[in-house]
């Protein structure tokens, strides 16, 4: 039996936690001293393609590189999150699917951690700018069917799907996976308003990434940002880690969207290593120190090479919210999204929570 002593981050108030076989078997009241860590649920990540050189979207994935990838998270505090395909082949995303499905399958551990996968593409924009890192030859208009081949290969388990609502096809597809139960996301787009509108109302929940997928210059007025950031019935998900989005617009996107915001680090499969130039999805992509990567010889960003605990403690220094907030913007909007229960500092409750350094804010342990 492991025995945790803590600050909440709910109340401020310190805690002797009881943890047996992953489970909470006893809270105390504790003397508060020190440097104690705060403990908070631990963060969930509707965007993770891989760290360390693995990838989701890869013909080469294996059940051992999901548990390398899930281990890597964990480590950061990310006790939940939707593995992320982005475009590639048919048979490329089918062998993602399937192989995190039979990992599931075979580990209970990994299906409480992983309740769902995310389809990033390619039914998506085929334009410069908002097609981003996708690859072009790849990218199409929604295919029911074709999708329904993967949610089988999935096991049923793709809860999210980003589209852009200008294909062909779109908004039918909305509705349809809207119907299905599965969270549909507007992303890498250059939807007209009236299309932005239209998915929103067939079914589309939440913004992908909002201020990155989409052209680098638009017009003032008429564009996609202030149509997502004005519809209030959408959730957006901000890349907070200090290279996607500046301050000021962190700062302006967090107020408009309020308690429909949320945090990713969208960590792509160089998340992890050092700098330099290597080979992904199809395309050059070069990692600069501080984890940025990019298209080599464009603007334009492919991923994260940082974790969630990376982009918590970057969105508190980009706009001043406190630790609490910021764990909120982590942790509870993303379970929200998803229809997710949020972790309780409860007896009998999962121990899935996130310890964090008093000052440093960094990730202490995860059990």
């Amino acid at each position: 039996m492991a025995k945790i002593i803590a600050r909440s981050i709910c109340n401020n108030s310190t805690l002797c936690l009881s943890v047996e076989r992953d489970r909470i078997v006893n809270i105390a009241p504790a003397a508060d001293a020190p440097g104690l860590p705060w403990i908070a649920p631990s963060f969930f990540d509707i965007q993770i393609n891989g760290c360390l050189g693995r990838g989701f979207v890869s013909p080469d994935l294996t059940t051992a590189d999901v548990r390398i990838i899930a281990d890597t998270c964990a480590a950061h505090g990310i006790g939940g999150f939707l593995p992320t395909l982005i475009t590639n082949s048919f048979e490329t995303i089918r062998h993602g699917f399937m192989v995190l499905a039979r990992a599931l399958d075979a580990d209970a551990d990994l299906a409480r951690r992983i309740p769902g996968f995310h389809l990033e593409g390619p039914y998506l924009s085929g334009e410069d700018g908002p097609r981003g890192a996708h690859p072009r030859e790849h990218v199409r208009d929604p295919d029911w069917d074709e999708f329904q081949r993967w949610q089988d290969a999935a096991g049923g388990r793709i809860r999210m799907v980003t589209v852009a609502p200008e294909r062909a096809g779109a908004i039918a597809f909305i509705e349809k996976l809207a119907t299905a139960g599965v969270v549909v996301a507007i992303g890498h787009t250059a939807a007209t308003g009236a299309q932005i509108r239209d998915a929103a109302r067939a079914g589309a929940k939440t913004s992908t990434h909002l201020g990155n997928g989409c052209h680098a210059t638009m017009n003032r007025h008429e564009n996609v940002l202030w149509e997502q950031l004005a519809n209030d019935d959408l959730f957006a998900s901000l890349i907070t880690d200090g290279h996607h989005l500046p301050p000021a617009v962190v700062r302006c996107f967090l107020r408009m969207k309020g308690p429909r915001a949320l945090i990713t680090c969208d960590a792509g499969n160089l998340a992890g290593l050092p700098p330099g130039r290597y080979r992904e999805w199809g395309t050059e992509l070069d990692v600069q120190p501080g984890g940025k990567i990019v298209v080599p010889g464009t603007p334009y960003l492919a991923g994260s090479g940082c974790f969630t605990d990376d982009c918590v403690r970057t969105v508190m220094a980009m706009t001043g919210i406190g630790l609490s907030e910021a764990i909120e913007l982590a942790s509870v909007r993303p379970r929200e999204l998803m229809g997710l229960p949020v972790p309780r500092l409860e007896v009998g409750q999962p121990a899935n929570f996130v310890l964090l350094d008093s000052e440093t804010h960094r990730v202490v342990s995860q059990p």
